[in-house]
């Protein structure tokens, strides 16, 4: 008998990785069916039901019939709220209006079709780093080249308008943004992204501004590059409704962006997925109309993530020689891996270390482009993030005095 032809993959994914963050929280997965208690810190994914009115409301919607194909960008009323939404923030020429909206499965459809729509062979995009693991693999899949920018960790990694210049070229074509970041926790102020969006402007580059941790903002409210904006013709806000509102599995995203770049990713979507699932459609739809049942929601899910990033960050600071970030949104911490003596820092031996000897998953920095650095998760029970930090203190400590 032959043996079966191996498999060789198209160069359309030939230097495709694994989603790190997704791996992490497998392997996790498994050691807990396996019988090990395991505390895991490194999903990205609210720990909370998605609220009750938007389960009523999807329970309603089917009954009413709402199981068949919608428009391929979305039903409108859905589009039109959005676009609502996005027309009390944004005071630039020219309303924002529905057909502006294309609604996805989920914000990672919406930066896919951004990228693959706006990029190519020859582009170079700047990458904020350290950033989300997904944007890099994205431009390269639309067969263009990110480029890291590495902001200062002094700043919360944040890039300026000079890092972004720095690292420019002829070929540059847009930047990712990402505020509130994953996996830093950092938030930019309305200076720092207006700066951002003329720089971008000045030099014709595409903006795609992700903001889907938006309304999980602790000390002041994290600002939308539609509240800075003077022009959006060469904008592309993208956002949903999996983290604000607990709905990472009804997978809804969407784009706010020009009419013919809407136009353009209308189009790609009709020959990729279509419409997003009707049902989760209606379900956003309560999300954003629903505003004060929603807001009740929300705001109770964000004192929640306040209240356990704070006590974290109080049991990592029991130990001076932690350098962690001060995240002002979204529920990640972000902190330098401990060096060996004699050696540097290494956050994947170091999450490998926690994993098998103290039973917590969180995710190496290597998957954002930072490998001296680990990003803690706090979307879990209060308890279980404060057994972890303490566990995470002792292990650093291990570490650093060469024991273990």
């Amino acid at each position: 008998m032959s043996s079966a032809t191996p498999f060789v993959p198209s160069q359309n994914i030939a230097q495709l990785r694994e989603s790190a963050t997704i791996a992490v929280s497998q392997k996790a997965k498994a050691l807990k069916a396996a019988g090990r208690t395991i505390i895991d810190l490194g999903a990205g994914e609210p720990d909370f039901d998605t609220p009750a009115f938007i389960r009523q409301a999807a329970v309603d919607a089917l009954e009413a019939g709402a199981t068949r194909y919608t428009a391929v960008d979305g039903i409108l009323p859905l589009r039109q709220v959005i676009a609502d939404h996005a027309n009390a923030r944004y005071t630039g020429a020219g309303r924002v209006l529905a057909t502006d909206v294309v609604v996805s499965t989920g914000s990672k459809q919406s930066l896919y079709n951004a990228c693959v729509c706006l990029f190519g062979p020859g582009d170079e995009v700047l990458v904020p780093t350290p950033a989300w693991t997904s944007y890099y693999e994205m431009v390269e899949l639309a067969r263009a080249t990110p480029v890291e920018v590495l902001g200062d960790p002094s700043n919360g990694f944040k890039v300026t308008p000079l890092l972004l210049e720095a690292r420019a070229t002829a070929r540059t074509k847009g930047i990712m943004l990402n505020s509130p970041s994953n996996p830093t926790g950092s938030v930019y102020a309305p200076e720092e992204l207006r700066a951002i969006l003329d720089l971008a402007t000045s030099r014709g580059w595409y903006v795609l501004s992700d903001e889907i941790y938006q309304r999980i903002a602790y000390d002041r409210p994290a600002v939308s590059a539609l509240d800075v904006a003077t022009v959006r013709d060469r904008l592309v806000v993208i956002n949903g409704v999996a983290k604000a509102y607990a709905m990472t599995g009804w997978r809804i995203g969407w784009t706010v962006s020009s009419p013919a770049v809407a136009k353009a990713m209308t189009a790609f979507q009709s020959h990729t997925t279509s419409n997003a699932a009707t049902v989760s459609q209606h379900a956003a739809l309560a999300a954003l109309a629903r505003v004060d049942e929603a807001d009740l929601a929300v705001n109770a899910m964000v004192a929640a993530f306040h209240a356990r990033r704070d006590a974290a960050l109080a049991i990592l600071r029991q130990e001076p020689r932690i350098e962690v970030l001060d995240p002002q949104g979204a529920f990640y911490l972000f902190l330098r891996a401990p060096a060996a003596p004699g050696g540097i820092s290494d956050g994947d031996a170091f999450c490998a270390r926690l994993l098998d000897e103290a039973g917590l998953a969180i995710v190496p920095g290597s998957a954002f482009r930072t490998p001296e650095w680990v990003r803690v998760s706090y979307a879990a029970d209060q308890s279980d993030v404060e057994r972890a930090m303490h566990m995470l203190v002792k292990t650093y400590r291990a570490v650093l005095e060469g024991t273990g």
